[in-house]
């Protein structure tokens, strides 16, 4: 299956369609409209690079390459020669002086997945794949929101973490359908799991307690962002607040439910998500 790396000629409305009900649509939904379009740009960008690293059917040599092609394309935006399918993008990149660095970061976070199945990485690795593949994107995002570059960064820091923790511990038994389990491996040695088999070691009675600490990991994440946007202007952090807001409830509802076997699906009614967006809007 030929994968492509390329955005869509008008990727912002292809990626409010694909996002449409999501906490990340809703979010965004409320941001003046340069901001918005900007958002759906770097949404479309993440949605394709991620697109490919987790496409199963294509060899890991085709990806790889598919991967590099996005790296030579972010850099063609950067010298002003962007192709068709980029120009929105680059026009951004230049608006909100959006940083190199934090979209080949994004590019490196999916060659890891596509190098090879992760499987409980040790922490530093752990940590370096949520910086890549989701405190990049809050580097990118704090920018076209606004908000001073320390601040910015130390939102992107914590909130990236505490939502791509959050997704880890929601995604465990689907993770594992493709060989992948992100759980940290000193972790799962310290309840004596020392097994690679993805299927066994999220099998195992003692995954809950591994859980456990993730989840205080991420809560601290989630407190500290908190703290970040107490401290800065309302409306630079509306949306991030409602992705928090969103994520926290999906966390809590996973806590509330348990890890042990069986675990059901937990998915956040529209209602609340719609109450979580008001209530960000006073």
């Amino acid at each position: 299956m030929a994968v492509s790396n390329t955005i869509a000629d008008d990727p912002a409305p292809d990626a409010a369609k694909a996002s449409s009900g999501s906490s990340f649509y809703l979010a965004m939904r409320i941001l003046p409209a340069a901001q918005r379009d900007a958002m759906y740009q770097i949404y479309a960008f993440c949605r394709a690079v991620d697109d490919i690293a987790d496409e199963g059917a294509l060899p890991r040599r085709e990806r790889a390459l598919a991967l590099d092609r996005w790296r030579e394309d972010i850099d063609a935006c950067y010298a002003g020669a962007p192709k068709k399918s980029l120009e929105a993008l680059t026009r951004h990149i230049q608006a909100f002086q959006l940083s190199r660095d934090d979209f080949q970061a994004v590019i490196d976070g999916m060659a890891m997945d596509a190098a090879g199945d992760i499987v409980a990485p040790d922490e530093a690795t752990l940590d370096l794949y949520c910086d890549r593949v989701a405190s990049a994107v809050g580097r990118l995002s704090v920018r076209i929101f606004g908000m001073h570059e320390d601040a910015g960064r130390r939102l992107a820091h914590h909130l990236g973490r505490a939502l791509q923790l959050t997704n880890i511990l929601r995604d465990i038994d689907e993770d594992a359908e493709i060989g992948r389990v992100y759980l940290p491996r000193e972790l799962l040695a310290r309840e004596g799991i020392s097994t690679t088999d993805p299927a066994t070691i999220v099998g195992d009675a003692r995954l809950p307690r591994v859980c456990a600490v993730l989840a205080e990991r991420a809560k601290n994440h989630y407190a500290q962002s908190d703290a970040i946007m107490a401290a800065s202007p309302r409306s630079q952090v509306r949306a991030p607040r409602i992705m928090s807001a969103a994520y926290r409830t999906v966390l809590d509802a996973n806590l509330k439910r348990g890890f042990d076997l069986p675990r059901t699906r937990v998915r956040t009614p529209r209602s609340r998500l719609l109450w979580i967006v008001a209530r960000n809007l006073i």
